[in-house]
C-alpha cells in the first residue's frame, strides 16, 4: 500500500468475514436475477453493448478462473496468458462468446461457479499468493475483488431493470479497494504517481463516517460512500454524484480512479441520475461544500475534459 492514505485506516483482514460478506452480496444479486423473464436477460445496461446476461456470464467466467487460480495456479497462468494474447478486449470477447446462453442457464452457471469459489476460498491457505491477470494477490484481496465485481456488475444490472441496490456496510470493502488501487489507476493511464497525500472521508450507510488518510491533507475527497464506490468502479460519472473533490492531486486521481483490473476503463458519460447528492446527509454535505468553497475546488475534471 502506498503512503498516500497512511496505514491505519484500511480494512483489517479477516478472510472468513470477507467470504461471509461475499456470500451476502451474492445473495442480493441472486434475488435481483431470480424470476427474470427471458427478454429481461437481453436488456441493455449502462455498460456499452452489454446486456444483463453479459454481466452474469462475466461474473461466472471469472469465478471459474479464480477458483482455478486457487486449485491449479500453473494452469491458470497458461490460460491467462492465452486470453491476454488475444488483446485487452477479452472481457468483451467473453461476453460475446456466451451471449447465446439463455438466462436460466446463465443463472445456473453463476450459482454453481460462485458456490464452488466460496468453498475454495474457505479452504485456501490465507498466506498464499494467487495468480491473477495483473499482479498476484492474497486470498483476502481476491475475495474483496470478487465482492467488488459482484456489487459493480449488480449495479449495472439493477440499473437496467429499473430497480436499485440497498447500500450496506459491505461498501467499505469496495471503497477500500478503490483506494488501494490508486497506484494501479495511475499506472494503467501512464501517469506518474503523485507524492502528495489524500484524505478520503465518506458518510457510510447507517450514518457513521469512514476515513482514510491524514486529516491535515490538502487534497481531499468527501461525500457519500455509495457515490464514491460508484465512481471508483466507474458506474457513475463524477458529475452525477454528490462527491466533493478538493485539490489538484485528488482531482487527478478521482478522474482516473479504477477499482477493477484490466486496461484503463472508459468511465461513464454524464447522465443525471436520481439519488446522488440528496443521499449525502446534510451535515457532511454542507461541510464538504464549505471546505471546497474555501479551497476554490468543487469538482474534478473528467477524462473527456482533460
Amino acid at each position: 500500500m502506498s503512503n498516500h492514505f497512511g496505514d491505519g485506516s484500511l480494512v483489517a483482514v479477516d478472510i472468513a468475514a470477507l467470504v461471509d460478506d461475499l456470500v451476502a452480496e451474492t445473495a442480493v444479486l441472486h434475488a435481483a436475477l431470480d424470476g427474470l423473464r427471458p427478454e429481461q436477460w437481453s436488456l441493455a445496461t449502462p455498460a456499452a453493448r452489454w446486456s444483463v446476461g453479459d454481466h452474469v456470464s462475466h461474473l461466472a467466467y471469472f469465478d471459474v478462473t479464480t477458483l482455478r487460480s486457487i486449485l491449479d495456479p500453473e494452469q491458470f497462468r497458461l490460460d491467462a496468458a492465452a486470453l491476454r494474447a488475444g488483446g485487452d478486449d477479452f472481457s468483451d470477447r467473453i461476453a460475446a462468446e456466451y451471449r447465446s446462453l439463455p438466462g436460466e442457464a446463465l443463472l445456473a452457471w453463476f450459482q454453481t461457479a460462485r458456490a464452488a469459489l466460496v468453498d475454495g476460498y474457505r479452504a485456501v491457505d490465507p498466506g498464499r499468493r494467487l495468480p491473477w491477470y495483473g499482479l498476484d494477490m492474497t486470498p483476502a484481496s481476491s475475495v474483496t475483488a470478487r465482492l467488488m465485481e459482484t456489487w459493480a456488475h449488480g449495479h449495472d444490472i439493477v440499473d437496467a431493470l429499473g430497480t436499485s441496490l440497498v447500500a450496506t456496510v459491505r461498501l467499505r470493502h469496495v471503497a477500500d479497494l478503490g483506494i488501494r488501487a490508486m497506484p494501479y489507476s495511475y499506472a494503467i493511464n501512464d501517469l506518474p504517481l503523485p507524492i502528495d497525500s489524500i484524505m478520503v472521508e465518506l458518510m457510510a450507510p447507517g450514518g457513521s463516517v469512514w476515513s482514510w488518510g491524514s486529516a491535515h491533507a490538502v487534497n481531499r475527497v468527501e461525500g457519500n460512500a455509495l457515490d464514491f464506490c460508484r465512481v471508483v468502479t466507474q458506474r457513475r460519472h463524477l458529475d452525477d454524484t454528490g462527491l466533493v473533490v478538493i485539490g489538484p492531486v485528488a482531482q487527478q486521481w478521482i478522474s482516473v480512479a479504477q477499482a477493477f483490473a484490466g486496461p484503463a476503463g472508459p468511465g461513464r458519460a454524464r447522465a443525471r441520475h436520481a439519488g446522488t447528492s440528496a443521499e449525502v446527509p446534510g451535515s457532511l454535505h454542507d461541510m464538504c461544500l464549505a471546505r471546497s468553497s474555501a479551497n476554490g475546488d468543487v469538482r474534478a475534471r473528467s477524462k473527456e475534459d482533460q
